[in-house]
């Protein structure tokens, strides 16, 4: 790993400046994410345990503007106590320009009780002390469906894949559900898609040294990525309502067409946040289900991506440390999972309520070989430059050529202080 680039000096000045002192006079907590809506109102829960068992009032913000919201603050001397980062590119970030305080010893003497080896070591980003908590995980490599329409077997293997896509073409089905639409970062879907392809095609070795920037975009293994994703879902039938349908659908609405009468798309390639969309359409197993990305060859053990908000601390306090310990522990792990729409990495919840949330939770604890989201991974100028590319190559295919050639152009413009390397599995 890189050094950290500390500025602990002019945080103490800015500190300073601005009258703070470590631990403020009033007894309560700002806490800024990015969850609205009904993720707003189930963070609240989790919350609201903190709150009830402290008495600390918490403060929260949720914004979809999440970024440049967290940056003006922290620019101002004014960062909130905690902040929920959506990628640990992004915490990189933060840690290496000295903002990230650690915390250090929140898990106890035998942390690996709670988390696996490779969850330990992706909170310990970039210096060896534990940056951050997982505030909720998520499963990538999962196809859904719904197997009273589905009509055979899931695929066990990409041939199968393939031969089930083409099956359902011939059929006059729509093979795949696919919505790129994702306001304001429309696009990573398709950014999802490829990721899976190349790490289960290449294996996890080509996809870190992708996801770390050393691997080019015009290499072959990336390349054949792309093109594998075109051949499944750019021919034509392959997708409900075409390419210029996908392009214009919210990839919340996608799967819907699985549940209509007819449907009118069979597959749905999504992580497993999904499942609380899906809730409304039935029985989970009976009515909607998911089978794993195929394995291959050069994956045999089916490595996973995996993805994660993580919480971190700002602004260090005792209260805040207390937070950020009832956020790691059971405790405050177990809400949302309870209601149904999210999961921990914290292998002592267990509170799932179907087979299909257990064999996700299963997956997400295990120290099976998990690969975490690459363009999480990414500085954040590659990572909306591979977004754009999804678009664009989705609009046109025949671009490819031309887009991987811009692709590899911003790669070799970013400074290699500035990328992340986290190894599969930990």
């Amino acid at each position: 790993m890189r050094p950290l680039r500390r500025l602990s000096v002019f945080l103490a000045a800015v500190l300073a400046a601005g009258g703070c002192s470590m631990v403020d006079a009033d007894e309560s907590l700002s806490v800024l994410a990015s969850w609205t809506g009904a993720e707003e109102t189930a963070f609240l829960k989790v919350l609201k345990g903190f709150e009830d068992e402290t008495g600390i009032k918490v403060n929260y913000t949720g914004t979809r503007a999440l970024n440049q919201v967290l940056q003006a603050d922290v620019q101002k001397g004014q960062a909130p106590d905690i902040a929920v980062l959506p990628s640990p590119g992004e915490l990189a970030n933060y840690v290496r320009d000295g903002y990230v305080h650690d915390v250090d010893g929140i898990l106890g003497d035998r942390p690996e009780e709670s988390y696996s080896t490779q969850w330990l070591k992706l909170l310990k980003v970039e210096t060896g002390k534990i940056q951050a908590v997982p505030v909720k995980t998520d499963l990538k490599s999962i196809i859904w469906y719904n197997p009273i329409t589905f009509g055979r077997p899931p695929p066990t293997s990409w041939d199968e894949l393939t031969a089930t896509t083409d099956a359902l073409r011939a059929r006059g089905v729509a093979p795949w559900c696919v919505g790129m639409g994702a306001t304001p970062a429309s696009g990573w879907p398709g950014t999802d898609w490829i990721e899976d392809i190349l790490l289960h095609q290449s294996g996890p070795a080509a996809y870190q040294r992708w996801s770390a920037g050393t691997l080019r975009w015009d290499s072959p293994e990336v390349k054949r990525a792309w093109t594998t994703w075109g051949e499944l879902v750019t021919t034509p039938g392959s997708v409900r309502g075409g390419t210029t349908a996908a392009l214009l659908t919210e990839f919340g609405d996608a799967g819907r067409g699985m549940f209509t009468g007819p449907p009118a798309c069979m597959m749905e390639h999504q992580g497993s946040f999904m499942l609380g969309g899906y809730r409304n359409q039935g029985v989970p197993g009976q009515n909607f289900g998911y089978f794993p990305f195929p394995a291959s060859a050069a994956n045999p053990k089916g490595a996973s991506e995996v993805s994660a908000d993580l919480a971190t601390m700002f602004r260090p306090s005792d209260r805040a440390r207390r937070f950020m310990a009832y956020l790691a522990d059971e405790r405050g792990q177990k809400v949302w999972p309870a209601l149904g729409s999210a999961f921990s990495a914290n292998k002592k919840v267990n509170v799932y309520a179907d087979d299909v949330s257990r064999r996700i939770a299963a997956r997400l604890i295990s120290e099976d070989t998990l690969c975490f989201d690459a363009s999480d991974l990414m500085p954040a100028t590659m990572s909306d430059a591979f977004s754009r590319a999804a678009l664009e190559y989705l609009g046109n295919p025949a671009s490819l050529d031309s887009l991987l050639d811009s692709l590899e152009k911003v790669r070799t413009g970013i400074d290699p202080d500035d990328q992340l390397e986290v190894a599969c599995g930990g």
